[in-house]
């Protein structure tokens, strides 16, 4: 009968010295207050005021289209948002590796969104591409960077203001057709 008092006891002390222990040297501190953030760097004005998409040109190596992110002012983008973003696939890419798909002077007089489908008005030197691979090289840059916008679908292009036998069509991306 001793003996198990003592193994009771002794049980007791080990217990208690456990949770003395816990409590005055294992402690959980609930910190209630908060630090203010302050950044290593303070956002100006024009760092806000910029988002990046995505622009598609040509990897000559592979013969296929690659992205690469420009950062544009979102003040110009609220005024005709797929005129200047076809301005900058136009200018081509600051990637020296990638190479811009369309002919030289061509330009962008201006575009429309109509419905799903941006309408592209281009000067006559879109359609001096050398070949059928870089006349779908343009379609396929001009798709790939306007329909990553949700409203965009379909593209259509004309030339001049006027639809051309070589180029004008409503183009849709690849992947909604299959």
């Amino acid at each position: 009968m001793k003996k198990k008092y003592l193994l009771l006891l002794l049980a007791f002390v080990i217990i208690s010295f456990i949770v003395y222990f816990i409590f005055n040297h294992i402690s959980i501190t609930k910190n209630n207050s908060y630090m203010n953030y302050t950044p290593a760097e303070e956002i100006s004005e024009n760092q806000s005021r910029q988002t990046t998409v995505l622009l598609y040109f040509l990897n000559p190596k592979t013969n296929q289209l690659k992205s690469e992110g420009k950062i544009l002012n979102t003040n110009e983008l609220l005024k005709n948002p797929y005129k200047l973003i076809v301005e900058k696939l136009i200018e081509g890419p600051t990637d020296e590796t990638l190479q811009k798909v369309f002919p030289e002077s061509t330009k962008i007089l201006d575009a429309n969104l109509s419905n799903d489908c941006v309408i592209l008005n281009f000067s006559e030197e879109i359609l001096n591409y050398k070949d059928n691979s870089q006349k779908y090289n343009i379609i396929n840059s001009l798709l790939n960077t306007l329909t990553q916008f949700n409203e965009v679908n379909t593209i259509k292009i004309l030339v001049n203001n006027e639809a051309n036998d070589n180029i004008s069509q409503e183009y849709t991306s690849i992947l909604e057709n299959t």
